[in-house]
């Protein structure tokens, strides 16, 4: 007997649509060149990049210099935080205690390192309590990172309300899109967030 394969998993990844494969194709074969040489195809290469990074900003209503590529969302995730903490060398990360393990580890990592961390409770359906959050931050305070959709039990956080917040706190507010991205419209600028995590393979892409 034959059993179809049904594929329920694309929470982890997904399969890469037909139509990005074929737009990649030349890229395998013939416009292969580094985007930092100053041949054609490097120069091509350049501007394709450039363009990817502006359609990425307007979709969010970010500046295309605010996009940086990284090779997926944990170091994209790794990179907000242990960034942040770089530039402050000492504080305090206020997090949740179901984050992606890329949040939960670097915090934790972090911790070690002398930062103070806080990770915020959740409710039975995995929202945060915002007055929870609001009585954690501190003068020290220099992160909030929350995740916007839970990857496990779909949890949409309202970031536009944790992004006001750390606004009048004057507190550096990022979030992990990963899980969100495409399936909800997300206004950086509108929700005041400073950084944000996002992944092509969680739709479609590469």
């Amino acid at each position: 007997m034959k059993y179809k394969e049904v594929y329920l998993d694309n929470g982890a990844t997904t399969k890469t649509d037909s139509k990005v494969l074929e737009v990649m194709k030349p890229w395998f074969c013939k416009n292969y060149g580094n985007s930092s040489s100053l041949h054609k195809k490097g120069i091509h290469s350049k501007e394709t990049l450039e363009k990817s990074r502006s359609i990425i900003a307007k979709r969010i209503n970010a500046l295309p210099e605010e996009i940086i590529f990284t090779t997926g969302g944990s170091e994209s995730n790794n990179l907000a935080i242990k960034g942040v903490a770089q530039i402050h060398k000492t504080g305090h990360i206020i997090t949740s205690k179901i984050e992606h393990p890329s949040v939960i580890e670097t915090c934790k990592f972090l911790r070690k390192q002398g930062f103070e961390i806080t990770f915020l409770d959740v409710n039975k359906d995995g929202f945060i309590n915002l007055k929870q959050l609001e009585n954690s931050i501190t003068k020290r305070t220099i992160l909030v990172t929350i995740m916007h959709a839970n990857n496990e039990i779909g949890t949409i956080q309202p970031i536009e309300k944790i992004g006001k917040l750390c606004k009048e706190k004057q507190v550096l507010f990022h979030t992990d899109a990963v899980q969100s991205f495409t399936k909800e419209k997300i206004d950086v600028k509108k929700a005041n967030i400073d950084l944000m995590s996002l992944s092509a393979h969680k739709i479609h892409g590469p």
